[in-house]
């Protein structure tokens, strides 16, 4: 046997050892992004994947609220809201599919962000408000809530990045809670709401407000 492959023969035990670590440290990684109720990715595995995904001019940017959490809490106990979370965060990931990513940015929020490959996002996401709505497999059909949703088109506000993107989102979202819409898309019509946004702290309508128009 040449010296050469003496050394090689040497160095393959460390070498595997070493490749055993390295996918193990990466499982951990990915566990410290996913939270553990859900499953789904945290802020900053969504932020990472959802950013890379606006490179896209077909990405759009959902954001989606459970309505009444707190009700449902306080009245069936936090084991049926953690049901409830978990079957909004299954079926929300679902509907995106492997070419988006959808997350848990905390409490009852959850943010994604597909690719409209058909330009048919309107009615994905007006199926998908459908079923985030539907009782919870295996629970009292009474611990139901609806979700509102608001949405962008990234293409529609080029000059925003994922945080711009997000509070448009939340914005539309927030405005299709206050006037029971359900969903809401922010895009270049204008709405008139007397409630702007929540994240900015406005209570009321101000001239500077971004725009907000009925889904489509």
């Amino acid at each position: 046997m040449s010296f050469l492959a003496t050394i090689l023969l040497s160095a393959l035990p460390p070498m595997a050892g070493w490749a055993v670590h390295v996918r193990w440290l990466g499982a951990r990684l990915d566990t410290a992004r996913r939270d553990p109720l859900t499953g789904l990715v945290t802020r900053d595995g969504f932020t990472r994947r959802a950013t890379a995904l606006l490179k896209d001019p077909r990405a759009v940017v959902l954001l989606a609220d459970v309505d009444r959490f707190k009700h449902i809490n306080d009245t069936h106990g936090h084991a049926a809201g953690d049901a409830l979370l978990k079957a909004t965060a299954d079926r929300l990931a679902r509907h995106v599919g492997p070419s988006g990513v959808a997350g848990r940015l905390g409490g009852d929020e959850f943010a994604a962000v597909v690719i409209d490959d058909h330009g048919t996002v309107g009615d994905l996401l007006a199926v998908l408000h459908g079923v985030l709505a539907r009782p919870v497999d295996g629970q009292d059909p009474a611990v139901c809530t609806s979700v509102s949703l608001g949405w962008v088109r990234a293409a529609d506000f080029p000059g925003d990045d994922l945080s711009g993107l997000l509070r448009r989102a939340d914005e539309a979202m927030y405005a299709a809670k206050q006037g029971r819409a359900g969903m809401r898309r922010a895009g270049l019509g204008r709405l008139f709401a007397t409630v702007a946004g929540r994240r900015s702290g406005r209570t009321g309508a101000r001239a500077d407000a971004p725009v907000v128009g009925v889904a489509a």
